[in-house]
């Protein structure tokens, strides 16, 4: 039977989000004033459904994204989301064809490159994707840590900052720009429009009840806003009547390392609090070594964060910079067309030149391989020793690491 692919219309939004939420294993119910808190805010030429006889069966959607790279450029991004199929519905081709649809609309538009974060590992290999970012989430023991539970705030020599207590409206107007100098430090993170700060703050529907966290904002000697951490706590005390507090943070951004030391001990000083969970952090964080004991910091989770699908080789290699000179030329193998071929890559720490090229090839390699390099995460000697990559060049892996890694790893902060 014949199954309809579509961008779906203003009316039958309710019963996408319906689809969508089932799809994810959540009660298919969505109220009304979710659908209107929602939709102005929805693409619909870009909000696809399957239909089986007028009945909703999968979902897909897609926008506009900013991705930083190394060097602190942003990369156009077709960000991916909401890919959902009903159980009824699986292995017919509807995921394919929801995605070939709109990568090829992400080409047309000019976008570099396409993003998700994967809800199961083995999905999105198969259409270019592979993973660029990772993240990390640890649950210290402030009791084991070694960090002076009696500290009071920022000495004059941690920088002679301080920290203060803040609300939602201030974090509202000083988090954007916060945010977009910290984009220019680190790769890999997804721009926050003024919608996503809303939602982030609690100052937009929310379909589970909200949490007001604290919000706490670090500010220099000088009186420079340079960070802000918002977490929430339980309320959990021992038969002993101890207390046995959580604190959970939900955000916490520094663009400077005294901010960032500042922050995680006052979150790791708080009256009350025995265990700090990180929420999602770059994998080489420095919480861990910022404790006199990094044993109390037990990783919760490690897995995949952002997987990239390259559309334009050059246009997600040219704007990144490189840790020192020199040139590759790779040639990528792209199944669907969009990237395959053969560039000859020219890389400084000022940028890079990247173009196409009929001279030999030093590395061999998948697109969804290349995507793994492309932030600077990955080794290609790694993937060499794994047959993920072919060398013909000799040496040609290491000097790839050379160029293209970084040395903090990049990181996205935000599930989208």
């Amino acid at each position: 039977m014949s199954l309809e692919v579509r961008a779906i219309d203003e009316s039958e939004f309710h019963a996408w989000l319906v689809a969508k939420r089932g799809g994810f294993l959540s009660p298919p119910v969505v109220a009304d004033e979710e659908v209107a808190d929602r939709l102005p805010h929805t693409d619909l030429s870009r909000t696809f459904g399957a239909f089986d006889r007028g009945r909703m069966v999968a979902t897909f959607h897609s926008f506009d994204q900013k991705l930083s790279t190394v060097g602190g450029a942003d990369l156009a991004a077709n960000a991916v989301s909401a890919v959902t199929v009903a159980a009824t519905h699986r292995r017919r081709g509807l995921l394919s064809r929801m995605m070939a649809d709109d990568l090829a609309l992400a080409k047309e538009r000019g976008d570099a490159c396409a993003t998700l974060i994967a809800a199961e590992y083995p999905i999105y290999g198969r259409f270019g994707f592979g993973v660029a970012s990772w993240a990390t989430e640890w649950l210290v023991d402030v009791t084991r840590s070694g960090l002076d539970r009696h500290w009071s705030g920022p000495s004059a020599e941690d920088g002679g900052g301080r920290i203060d207590f803040s609300d939602a409206a201030e974090i509202r107007k000083e988090g954007p720009e916060l945010h977009r100098r910290f984009a220019a430090q680190c790769a890999g993170i997804t721009d926050r429009t003024p919608r996503g700060w809303d939602l982030g703050t609690g100052n937009a529907y929310h379909a589970q009840p909200w949490t007001e966290p604290f919000y706490a904002i670090y500010r220099s000697a000088v009186g420079e806003v340079e960070g802000y951490v918002a977490y929430t706590t339980d309320d959990k005390w021992s038969d002993q009547k101890q207390p046995v507090n959580t604190a959970t943070v939900r955000d916490l951004i520094a663009v400077t390392p005294a901010a960032e030391r500042a922050l995680w001990r006052f979150v790791c000083s708080v009256d009350w609090v025995t265990k700090v969970r990180t929420g999602y952090r770059a994998p080489d964080d420095v919480l861990p070594l910022l404790l006199p004991d990094p044993r109390a910091a037990q990783v919760l989770t490690h897995a995949d964060m952002v997987w990239l699908r390259i559309l334009d080789v050059p246009k997600v290699f040219e704007p990144r910079t490189y840790a020192t000179e020199g040139a590759l030329v790779l040639e990528v193998q792209d199944a669907a067309g969009y990237a395959n071929g053969r560039y000859r890559l020219d890389a400084s720490p000022a940028g890079g030149s990247c173009v196409p090229t009929t001279a030999a090839p030093d590395l061999v390699l998948d697109v969804a391989e290349l995507a793994t390099l492309a932030l600077g995460d990955e080794s290609a000697v790694r993937l060499a020793a794994l047959g993920r990559i072919e060398e013909p060049a000799a040496g040609a892996a290491a000097r790839a690491d050379l160029l293209l890694r970084t040395s903090r790893r990049p990181w996205s902060m935000d599930i989208f």
